[in-house]
C-alpha cells in the first residue's frame, strides 16, 4: 500500500522547490528589471525595481535596435542561420552515425568511433580554442575556402563540438528501436537510405526535439566560439557577441546591454516554453529505450 508522503516532508520539498526557481530565475529577473532603467539607475540600485519605468524600456530596445555599430537584424540574422543550419544538421549526422553504431555495436570498429565520441565530450573547449583557429585557418587556405571569420567555419566548428553529445543521446534511443522493422523493409525491397530516411528517421521525432532544443540554446547563447572564430569586430557577429558592443574601455552601457540580453534571450524563452513537453518526454523515452 503507498503511503502519503508525510506534511512536513512536503513542505521542505515545496522550500526547496522554492529556492531553487528563485535562483534560477534572479539572473533573468535582474536583465527583465535593469533594461528598464538607465544606466546610473542600475549602477545605483541593480537588484530592485526602483526607478525602471517603460518608457525608458522602449528607449533602450529601440536604442539597441536602431543603434548603428550593435546591427540588431543582422546580427540576429547571423545567429539564425548559424543556429538553424548547425542544429539540421547536427540532428542529420547524428542519426546516421547513431543508427550505424548502434546497428553495429558487437563490431569492435563501432565500439572505438562510439567511444572516441563520448571521450570528446569530456575534452574541455578551452584546451582546444587556439589550435582550434589556427587549423581552421591553415584547412581554410589548403581548401580555398575561408574558415575564420565566416559563416560556414563557424557552422563546422559546431558539427565538431555539439556532435559527441548528439550522437550519444540519438544511439542510445535508436538502439531501442526494434531490428524487424528493417529487416521487413530489407525483405520489400527498401535500400538502406530508403530504411533509414523512410523508417527509422520518423521514429527519433521526440529524442530529435529533445537534442534540437539543448543544441539550439547552446549555439544561441553561446559566446565563446563565435567571439574566436568570427571576431568581436568581424563582418558577421551573432546577437551575445554583439552586446560586447556596448562595452567600452571608459563607459559601459548597462542599459543598452540589458536590453540586448532581453532580445537576445526571448527567442529562446518562447520556443522552450513551447516545447518543454517534448524535450522531457524524449528524455524520458531516450532513457527508456537506451
Amino acid at each position: 500500500m503507498n503511503r502519503k508522503p508525510k506534511t512536513s516532508a512536503l513542505v521542505i520539498q515545496t522550500i526547496i522547490a522554492i529556492v531553487i526557481a528563485i535562483y534560477v530565475l534572479f539572473p533573468f529577473y535582474m536583465v527583465v528589471v535593469n533594461s528598464m532603467k538607465s544606466t546610473t539607475g542600475i549602477v545605483n540600485d541593480p537588484l530592485t525595481p526602483a526607478g525602471a519605468d517603460f518608457k525608458t524600456f522602449i528607449g533602450n530596445l529601440s536604442g539597441v535596435i536602431n543603434n548603428d555599430y550593435f546591427l540588431f537584424w543582422k546580427a540576429f540574422a547571423c545567429s539564425v542561420v548559424i543556429t538553424v543550419v548547425s542544429v539540421l544538421l547536427l540532428n542529420l549526422f547524428g542519426a546516421m552515425a547513431g543508427w550505424v553504431i548502434s546497428r553495429n555495436q558487437k563490431k569492435k570498429w563501432a565500439s572505438a568511433i562510439y567511444f572516441t565520441f563520448i571521450a570528446s565530450m569530456i575534452i574541455p573547449f578551452q584546451v582546444v580554442m587556439l589550435p582550434l583557429v589556427a587549423n581552421f585557418k591553415k584547412i581554410g587556405d589548403f581548401i580555398g575556402i575561408k574558415m575564420n571569420y565566416s559563416i560556414p567555419g563557424i557552422i563546422f566548428a559546431y558539427l565538431g563540438f555539439g556532435g559527441a553529445m548528439t550522437v550519444f543521446i540519438l544511439t542510445g534511443f535508436i538502439k531501442g528501436v526494434p531490428y524487424d522493422l528493417e529487416e521487413s523493409a530489407s525483405i520489400d525491397g527498401c535500400s538502406p537510405e530508403g530504411t533509414f530516411f523512410r523508417i527509422i528517421f520518423p521514429l527519433l521525432k521526440p529524442v530529435i526535439m529533445t537534442v534540437t532544443i539543448l543544441n539550439g540554446m547552446w549555439i544561441w547563447n553561446d559566446f565563446l566560439l563565435p567571439s574566436m572564430m568570427l571576431g568581436l569586430d568581424g563582418e558577421f557577429k551573432t546577437i551575445p557577441v554583439a552586446v560586447q558592443s556596448f562595452v567600452g574601455s571608459y563607459v559601459t552601457e548597462w542599459n543598452m546591454i540589458m536590453a540586448a540580453a532581453l532580445l537576445a534571450m526571448v527567442p529562446m524563452v518562447i520556443v522552450f516554453l513551447f516545447a518543454q513537453k517534448q524535450i522531457v518526454q524524449g528524455m524520458i523515452d531516450g532513457a527508456v529505450k537506451g
